[in-house]
């Protein structure tokens, strides 16, 4: 409609011009103008009735399949019809470990997640036969399994992806917002998983990451500022860093760090001294 307008405003303009020596001018400009208005109006109208029709269309045929889709509790109930599921299941599974993508692997767990509801439901249920909840209990064993070892998988793989990308970034926040993210993956790994050593090693990792990542960070402020000689601020730098190396460090290393902080501050502590001597010896001599 706006591309209409502006033919149409273009095309009155256009009109008035050429007839200018005509009495009236304006008159037919202003009716072919109209006619494109009315015209586009007419062909808009008729788009938004076809796209009305398909939406109407799309939405009826879901609903038709999903009324003739089986629900998750009666394909529970129905032994062939969970261990056709359950083979389903498996296969995704490989397709996953053969793709090697965290996301196939997230799609995996959710998979698992939504079957393992389904049996919990199903062996409450009075209806489920004897060899029915035998079926349903191997089955479950065997999704847990799978559950645990795509959540961990995707954790791994996203963690590992969003580290290297955080190491890549150059700005301060986006490193530590992408390596929290990172952790963010982590920590819903190892609520399902609280004891698992790798995860646990990867978290402190990302952690020391953003430490080391901050402390870095002040520092090279710092460098600047005693550079250009702004010695106060300088320390003051050196004191950020220090703040973030003494709160979220736990690594030796860390001490070692902190010590040669402290002895860049003494330092420029000592600069500062002789600068102030120096200024006033030459105001005496003045």
């Amino acid at each position: 409609m706006i591309a209409a307008a502006a033919a149409a405003a273009a095309l009155f303009f256009v009109l008035w011009w050429m007839l200018q020596a005509e009495e009236s001018p304006w008159v037919p400009a202003g009716l072919a103008a109209s006619v494109v208005m009315l015209v586009a109006a007419f062909a808009r109208l008729l788009l938004a009735r076809r796209v009305h029709n398909q939406r109407s269309t799309t939405i009826r045929h879901s609903h038709e399949r999903a009324a003739r889709r089986p629900t998750l509790d009666a394909v529970m109930l129905s032994t062939s019809r969970h261990a056709s599921t359950l083979r389903a299941l498996q296969r995704q599974s490989m397709a996953a470990d053969e793709h090697k993508t965290a996301e196939r692997h997230h799609e995996v767990y959710e998979l698992c997640n939504e079957y393992l509801t389904g049996v919990e439901r199903a062996l409450h249920s009075p209806a489920l036969q004897a060899d029915g909840r035998v079926a349903l209990r191997s089955g479950q064993e065997r999704v847990r399994e799978l559950q645990k070892h795509h959540l961990l998988t995707w954790a791994r793989q996203s963690a590992r992806a969003l580290t290297h990308e955080a190491q890549q970034r150059v700005r301060l926040y986006e490193k530590v917002e992408t390596a929290n993210r990172a952790l963010d993956c982590i920590d819903q790994a190892l609520n399902i998983c609280p004891g698992d050593e790798e995860l646990v090693v990867s978290a402190r990792a990302v952690r020391d990451f953003i430490t080391s990542s901050r402390v870095a960070h002040w520092v090279e402020l710092a460098e600047r500022a005693a550079f250009k000689g702004y010695f106060q601020r300088a320390i003051d730098c050196y004191r950020d860093a220090l703040y973030y190396l003494g709160r979220d460090s736990q690594d030796p290393v860390g001490n070692d760090t902190a010590e040669r902080i402290l002895k860049e501050i003494d330092m420029l502590r000592a600069r500062m001294g002789a600068e102030a001597v120096r200024s006033g010896k030459d105001v005496v001599q003045n």
